[in-house]
């Protein structure tokens, strides 16, 4: 069995891609990275506090690693920031050289991260690569998980679906453009409740703001 670490950005293709590492008897997942802009405590790009991925965290019951960030942060420093983590990580558990990733299709994304990981001494693993992603849309639902679209790129969707349950109702609404993952950065996601979660976390939708005149955000919170 390989010990593997997971990105994870709080949203449904992490619980799906950590739902698929841990069904496979080849993996056993001994922790989370995640990405944090320290500037507002969020998880980066999907927005979500810090609070509800300690919650997402404590829920799933796996020990967290951060990589931080400044906003805007360029790619040299999400890099050097990445391999810190990286390092922390495997002072933890020596030996460990895996990590997996929730990308589905977009084949610059998977190279660069192959080409950042080669030169760290790390291996890429991409359990949910080339699925067919309408399926794995429909996956995440019937499978009794549960999540709240927290950013929305308004050149690709309608800022109306930021704060929407990712459910049955909304992909059926979704626009042929929009991939039903929105694996093109049309929407992120934050999950609260599933069968990875040992209790559901109870989350009421915030403050609504408009980033770079294109990314409408919906803040999350805990009850």
């Amino acid at each position: 069995m390989t010990d593997i670490l997971l990105a994870w950005s709080g949203g449904k293709d992490s619980s799906l891609a950590l739902a698929a590492l841990k069904a496979d008897p080849g993996y056993r997942v001994v922790g989370l990275l995640t990405t944090i802009t320290r500037d507002y405590d969020r998880i980066s790009i999907h927005g979500v506090r810090r609070s509800v991925l300690e919650a997402q965290v404590k829920a799933i019951g796996l020990p967290l690693i951060e990589a931080s960030i400044a906003a805007n942060a360029d790619n040299a420093v999400y890099e050097a920031a990445f391999g810190s983590a990286l390092a922390a990580a495997r002072e933890r558990w020596p030996g460990l050289r895996h990590i997996a990733f929730g990308d589905l299709f977009l084949e610059d994304v998977r190279r660069y991260r192959m080409g950042l990981l080669e030169s760290l001494d790390w291996t890429g693993i991409f359990p949910l690569w080339g699925r067919d992603t309408a399926l794995l849309a429909q996956e995440f639902v019937q499978g009794g998980y549960r999540a709240i679209l927290t950013c929305v790129d308004t050149t690709q969707l309608a800022p109306e679906f930021a704060g929407r349950e990712f459910d049955a109702g909304l992909l059926a609404q979704l626009p042929g453009s929009v991939d039903p993952c929105g694996e093109r950065g049309e929407f992120h996601s934050c999950v609260y409740a599933g069968p990875l979660f040992a209790t559901p976390l109870r989350l009421v939708s915030g403050d609504r703001v408009r980033r770079d005149a294109r990314f409408e955000y919906c803040d999350v919170q805990l009850v």
